[in-house]
């Protein structure tokens, strides 16, 4: 049997139109932004039925992360495989010029508001560039009410109800599902979220899609359903420092979802891991991946795959980067409850 034809693989992005976005994603990514207007989103690894992410390079180019899985489901997923029917998470990078709608995501339990086949979306933040007027709305204020949103959302005065801070680079913001939320003013993010395309807007701030001339539609009803009230503002999480030395390894992301850690270093550090997949995205610097006897160019927004079977691999930097490396939980909220 011939060995399995798998290396660190790079994806190219799926640029999508938002009323609420700019072109700053063209300063992060290399490749070309379509046309001449607001870009709000850029899905990096997306393994949605309407939007494949495709390899970009190397001898499986174009192939997408939904046909990988299907041939190599344990070269790819290593000890995970057959736990997911699709890749679960889906990342993205945000340009948010103007407001996001004010919007709330279903837990996994809420299957009276999913449609057949979609998860619960909890999702998190990591901010690469803000500005003076750059806000982040997460979570109510204390002693919001259901009733007492709603009497807002009917008076125009929602936003009074929104906790929110002003974010600084760096800034790290995790998002249960059943969280309020919204950002913007100039704001760059990077998303990981759970594979999952369910949003309830609340709020709009008065938009009106220049596209179609209309406000675009809400769903209050449902986005109410899904908040927890009980949750109250939300800030940036504080990072948990796991090593300085040979690179800085900072603990931000840990849940039943996915982990994530940000690392920033200088000289060789080891990524990825034995046995499992592991996401490699860059958002400052260059340098390389080695694996093999072969060296792949990493540059800054780049988004890497590294498949379970190439284990762990060698980064070099070319000079001080900083990586997100995102890993699967290996084992299952049930198994963690036993």
């Amino acid at each position: 049997m011939s060995p399995t034809p798998l290396y660190p693989l790079r994806f190219e992005p799926l640029y999508q139109y938002r009323l609420w976005g700019g072109r700053r994603l063209a300063g992060l990514l290399t490749a070309p932004m379509p046309g001449d207007g607001p870009i709000g989103e850029a899905w990096v690894l997306s393994d949605r039925d309407d939007h494949q992410s495709r390899v970009a390079d190397g001898p499986l180019k174009g192939w997408t992360i939904a046909q990988l899985l299907a041939q190599f489901p344990e070269p790819v997923m290593g000890k995970l495989a057959g736990r997911f029917r699709r890749f679960p998470l889906l990342l993205k990078f945000l340009d948010a010029r103007e407001m996001l709608s004010v919007q709330v995501h279903p837990a996994d339990t809420r299957t009276d508001l999913l449609p057949a086949g979609e998860t619960g979306k909890t999702e998190a933040w990591v901010v690469l560039e803000a500005g003076p007027k750059s806000r982040v709305y997460a979570g109510l204020k204390p002693g919001t009410t259901e009733a007492g949103l709603r009497q807002a959302l009917a008076n125009g005065g929602a936003a009074d109800r929104l906790a929110y801070f002003i974010p600084k680079p760096g800034d790290a913001v995790f998002l249960p599902a059943g969280t309020v939320h919204s950002l913007g003013g100039d704001i760059v993010v990077f998303e990981v979220q759970q594979n999952s395309d369910v949003t309830f807007r609340l709020y709009d701030w008065d938009h009106v899609d220049a596209k179609t001339g209309q406000p675009r539609a809400l769903q209050v009803d449902q986005a109410l359903a899904c908040i927890d009230f009980a949750e109250g503002p939300v800030g940036p999480v504080a990072s948990v420092v796991e090593a300085t030395t040979p690179v800085g390894r900072e603990d931000l992301f840990h849940c039943e979802h996915f982990w994530l850690w940000r690392l920033r270093g200088e000289s060789r550090f080891a990524v990825g891991a034995a046995g499992v997949p592991r996401v490699l995205i860059c958002i400052e610097g260059t340098g390389q991946i080695e694996h093999g006897g072969a060296a792949y160019a990493v540059g800054k927004g780049n988004v890497w795959l590294l498949p379970a079977v190439t284990g762990s691999c060698d980064f070099l930097p070319r000079s001080a980067v900083t990586l997100l490396e995102i890993a699967l939980p290996e084992y299952s909220p049930e198994a963690e409850e036993q």
